[in-house]
């Protein structure tokens, strides 16, 4: 249900990690809700979020984080979306806490989406208040 990923009309988002595996109704219904085509990886331009289709195996998660975070608008997240348990190149969920805090991110939510894939909120973390 990307409804509840907190996207909104005229969003830009940069899809990352796109593959015929991915869910083509996930993908639909997001840009539905924005009404713009998602942005490819060559993309320059600031994005409102990134969807980064993760599955394992798929290399460095740290990495590739720190790659998004480039694009990000600083309110922006970073959902990461992978096949859930029991389906062909799960990621365990302690692969994706581990990565985010050497990323610079903190976890915010984990949700079911339809068929096999999972969606987990990355978010910059706040500086400390001095």
């Amino acid at each position: 249900m990307p409804i509840r990923m907190g996207f909104a009309k005229d969003d830009l988002v940069l899809e990352v990690g796109l593959d015929s595996d991915c869910d083509s109704t996930i993908r639909d219904q997001i840009m539905a809700i924005t009404g713009t085509a998602f942005l490819e990886e060559a993309a320059s331009e600031v994005v409102d979020a990134v969807v980064l289709w993760w599955r394992d195996g798929d290399g460095d998660l740290v990495d590739e984080l720190m790659d998004a975070l480039t694009y990000l608008s600083e309110s922006g997240p970073i959902w990461v979306l992978t096949p859930k348990a029991g389906r062909d190149l799960h990621v365990e969920p302690s692969d994706i806490q581990d990565a985010a805090p050497i990323a610079g991110l903190s976890q915010t939510s984990t949700i079911a989406l339809a068929g096999d894939w999972s969606a987990t909120r990355l978010v910059a973390r706040k500086a400390g208040k001095r």
